[in-house]
């Protein structure tokens, strides 16, 4: 070995020791989360931590005293043990990778990480007396030591649901009342209701498959709370509730469900059964006007017809609202005496209501007219039963099949595709909702419009539809028709398919078989699929390489390989020049598919989370021109400069690494007249996938600034330039930033919503005072500071201002988080305080010279009685108060404060010099709004209380942790 190798070797292992060191870094911060995590998590009923948890934090302490040594023997090296010492830190770093993926903890970390109250269930509204009275006797039957084992049952769209809805949305507003819902599929088996119960109680069931284990596991959690009452919505046979571990009757547990057989209650034991009737005629009528929205009025020749139409619906709700969907805002009389019409040519002889309540249905999609409103209906209907489809999803399957198409630009296709769903709900074909704590929303068929949407397309050409069902083997050959159009196996759990399988399918579009456990496909399989626009083979994990038949594909439009996580090869996609969209994201692929540069209709590349990707072959992407969506990864992937980028002018989303500034800055001056719809951008150095793909995008338009000069860029020709409309900004160990505006450009950022800023030593204020005005402090919704140690004040020189709010600094702050700035003393002064009229959540965690909160007014003749009027407007929304960690905290505030009825919830630890809160102590009685208050009974006991009485009051609502 010479001495240049040798060199190079030395420069090589401290790079990959530096590398090893940021990988800790990232355990370590994560560490530090769950360990906060768990000690809020283990004051909720449960208390178990889950195994798994503890051993992934003993892991960590063990890598990191290994590290530790390894760091001093690389300092004390030699080059004869380098070797040695290299494959010991790749060694190391794997560990840490791997401790990295293993720390997200997707099902939480205890045994009981969710409690169900405040979230409340989407439905529309109850009518008529039956339904209250049932509403009623449910909820006693509930609360009493009476009716173990509820069943509710009834005709399909008689309303057994929305009853349950309601019931659910009452009983887990009670107190220590957990309420958890599941909707049963047809198909069940009794591993999957475990795993759908588990998943409401966060807990980790053993994988064993062992029924009885997983169910002694099961009633035991559910045992654990004072009254757990389960809903098992839409059941369709008997179900073995102790081979679930469902443990009826102990500790308060109780089972409701609803279904369509008395048969299935009486095989279910049921102490009580309640029957959801239909309605009656008037109380059919005031639903239909409900829903219609005509101000409860039509006119007298209208209003005849209209309840004519009403009577055919038999008193089913369902019926009733989708009939009054499709008339909604029909002014035409001809159009409901047309509709009148069509309901009694079409009514049948049999007494089968949900016969009925089918020709009401069809009416109504027979009624959108619009071929292509109809066809994104059906469209539906090919994911699993009361599945919740991401809009998103839905329309990006849309655009696929070329259902929307014809828009210029990407963004007026989901426009559209948002408009045809708005308009399915409006017509009540669909139901809409909200993803719990996203900003993301969805959309579910019924079942029984599930059932009539199935069915439509009986003849030819025609659905196969099997998603969600339990398959564990593909349909027989026999059932691939060839006249079927569109074929669904999605979520199932399919592992093989056989060697000599070749379905003769000509006329076949769509294929879905995500989120199976596919191992391999054969070569034959694709043959006789020669029209196949869209195949969907995601979240196959085990799925190593496709078969080269694929490359035959030539109507291909939508290859989609999300999360195939052992998948290294694709093939050649060079006759494939129809495709339009690929996303091989979260993939193992080494390189590009072969001949992706001939892909020239290509408008969607996600490219996310391919660690495993060595390069990417410079101008691949110019040849792409035709491309709106690109996402591509950031952790160990070569950055991009910016004429490749700013070759694609169609390019309406974007994720991506740039080289250095003057790369950012071209490609955001050159976006500024037209913009993007969403970016993610990322400027500096030692970007790490594993710190990456813990970042969670609930805004679209986001920079991070990583580990580079910010003062370089501070004026001249270099001057960092960020986008007008970001939303999100986080910089990152950045030590020549001394205040937020050192970035001259975030002067315009008047969209800007969220802030986040950790470890820049040389920050020593967030603002100065002059800056106070600035339109980006007006509408900030968060902020969250951490380890920045050298931070001294929010706004530099306090902030001199009347006591009204005129300034509007931080007027839309909902969020203030501060972790690790040492050199504060006190947070808030009172005039900024008086700003603060929307923050919601306060944590300040682990700031060792914290003295106070909420510091001195800085006017000590300050009107005494203008002072006492306006402490009462302080924080007057405030929700959630965590101080964890304050060494030095002797005050929240030393003047007192009133916080409304706002305040939810108060955890206070290790604040052994803090020994009154104004908001407690000096009250005589709890805030309205409070639930919990987190403490250690040690410092519990040691407050001083203004009204010695009140501390009883408060005992409800304690939680106390164990020793400090």
């Amino acid at each position: 070995m010479d001495i240049v190798e040798r060199v190079i070797n030395f420069e090589s292992l401290d790079e990959k020791m530096h590398r090893l060191k940021r990988k800790v870094e990232i355990l370590e911060s994560r560490e530090d989360d769950i360990t906060e995590e768990l000690e809020y998590a283990e004051t909720l009923s449960l208390k178990k931590r889950r195994k798994e948890v503890d051993t992934w934090l003993k892991h960590v302490g063990i890598l990191k005293d290994q590290v530790h040594q390894i760091e001093q023997e690389v300092r004390e090296r030699r080059w004869y043990t380098y070797s040695k010492l290299q494959n010991r830190v790749d060694q190391f770093a794997m560990e840490a990778t791997e401790l990295i993926q293993n720390g997200k903890f997707s099902e939480g970390l205890t045994l009981e990480a969710y409690r169900g109250a405040g979230v409340s269930l989407l439905t529309r509204n109850l009518v008529g007396q039956m339904f209250e009275e049932n509403k009623y006797t449910i909820c006693q039957l509930l609360m009493s030591d009476e009716g173990s084992i509820v069943g509710v049952y009834g005709m399909g769209g008689v309303g057994k649901t929305t009853l349950l809805t309601h019931i659910h949305n009452k009983l887990q507003n009670l107190p220590n009342t957990f309420v958890s819902w599941v909707t049963v599929s047809q198909q069940f088996s009794i591993i999957e209701l475990q795993n759908l119960i588990a998943k409401e109680v966060k807990l980790n069931l053993s994988r064993d498959g062992c029924e009885r284990k997983r169910a002694a596991e099961l009633a035991h959690a559910l045992s654990g709370w004072e009254k757990f009452i389960l809903v098992l919505d839409d059941v369709w046979q008997c179900i073995p509730v102790d081979k679930v571990g469902i443990p009826i009757g102990a500790n308060g547990v109780k089972l409701i469900f609803s279904t369509r057989s008395l048969e299935v209650c009486r095989r279910m034991d049921c102490q009580s059964t309640i029957k959801v009737e239909q309605l009656s005629q008037e109380e059919a009528w005031e639903l239909f006007l409900e829903t219609l929205g005509h101000n409860n009025s039509l006119p007298p020749q209208i209003e005849v017809i209209a309840r004519s139409l009403v009577q055919n619906c038999d008193g089913l709700p369902l019926g009733v609202v989708t009939m009054a969907g499709c008339m909604r805002g029909v002014d035409d009389i001809c159009e409901w005496s047309n509709a009148l019409e069509i309901m009694e040519e079409s009514k049948v002889e049999q007494d089968d209501m949900e016969i009925e309540v089918f020709r009401v249905l069809k009416y109504s999609y027979d009624s959108l007219k619009d071929r292509t409103v109809q066809q994104c209906f059906l469209y539906c209907s090919l994911f699993p039963e009361d599945h919740q489809i991401g809009r998103d999803e839905l329309i990006e399957y849309l655009i696929d099949e070329r259902l929307i198409d014809g828009m210029k630009s990407r963004q007026s296709k989901l426009n559209k595709g948002h408009t045809i769903l708005n308009k399915l709900e409006n017509v009540c074909l669909l139901e809409g909702g909200k993803y719990p704590q996203q900003n993301t929303r969805y959309v579910k068929m019924h079942d029984l419009i599930r059932d009539m949407a199935i069915q439509i397309p009986s003849g030819s050409p025609r659905f196969l539809v099997e998603a969600g069902v339990g398959l564990r083997d593909m349909p027989e050959e026999k059932t691939w028709s060839e006249d079927l159009e569109r074929v669904s196996l999605m979520r199932n759990n399919i592992i093989s398919l056989p060697s000599n399988a070749s379905p003769r399918c000509p006329r076949l579009l769509t294929l879905l078989l995500n989120q199976n456990r596919i191992e391999s496909i054969p070569y034959c399989f694709f043959m006789y699929m020669n029209e196949l626009t869209v195949l969907d083979l995601s979240f196959n994990i085990a799925i190593e390489q496709l078969p080269s038949s694929i490359s035959n594909l030539r109507s291909l439009t939508a290859l989609l390989l999300v999360g195939c996580g052992q998948l290294k090869y694709v093939p050649s996609l060079e006759n494939l020049t129809a495709l339009r969209r690929l996303d091989i994201s979260f993939t193992a692929i080494t390189e590009l598919p072969q001949g992706i540069e001939r892909s020239v209709n290509l408008r969607y590349l996600n490219l996310e989370a391919t660690d495993e990707l060595e390069k990417v072959p410079h101008g691949v992407f110019s040849k792409l021109s035709n491309l709106e969506y690109l996402k591509l990864c950031v952790g160990r992937n070569p950055k991009f400069r910016a004429e490749e980028i700013l070759s694609l002018r169609k390019l309406d989303t974007f994720t991506g690494c740039f080289y250095d500034i003057i790369d950012l800055n071209t490609c955001v001056s050159s976006w500024e007249d037209r913009g993007l719809s969403s970016y993610q951008l990322f400027v500096g150095e030692d970007f790490d996938d594993d710190q990456y793909s813990l970042l969670e995008y609930t805004i679209e338009k986001y920079v991070y600034l990583q580990m580079f000069n910010i003062s370089k860029s501070k004026a001249g020709e270099n001057s960092l330039v960020l986008p007008k409309d970001i939303q999100f900004l986080q910089i990152q160990e950045c030590h020549d930033v001394t205040c937020l505006f050192d970035i001259a450009s975030l002067e315009n950022a008047i969209h800007l919503r969220m802030c986040k800023i950790v470890n820049c030593n040389g920050m020593k204020n967030l603002v100065g005072s002059s800056c106070c005005r600035l339109p980006l402090l007006q509408s900030l919704e968060s902020l969250h500071l951490s380890e920045l140690f050298n931070l001294n004040d929010l706004i530099k020189g306090g902030l001199s201002i009347s006591l009204t709010p005129s300034s509007g600094i931080f007027h839309s702050l909902k969020e203030c988080h501060v972790y690790e700035c040492h050199n504060l003393k006190s947070l808030f002064l009172p005039s900024l305080l008086l700003h603060l009229q929307q923050l919601e959540t306060l944590f300040v965690i682990n700031c060792k010279q914290m003295v106070e909160v909420i510091g001195e007014a800085s006017n000590e003749d300050e009107d005494q009685e203008a002072r006492r009027i306006v402490v009462f407007s302080y924080l007057p929304k405030l929700k959630d108060l965590r101080l964890r960690n304050l060494p030095e905290l002797k005050n929240f505030c030393s003047k007192r404060i009133v916080l409304a009825n706002s305040l939810q919830e108060i955890s206070v630890t290790r604040c052994p010099k803090l020994r009154r809160i104004p908001i407690l102590c000096e009250e005589p009685y709890p805030l309205p709004s409070l639930r919990k208050i987190i403490v250690y009974a040690e410092w519990w006991n040691s407050l001083e209380w203004d009204y010695p009485h009140s501390k009883d009051f408060y005992q409800p609502f304690l939680s106390i942790l164990g020793q400090q």
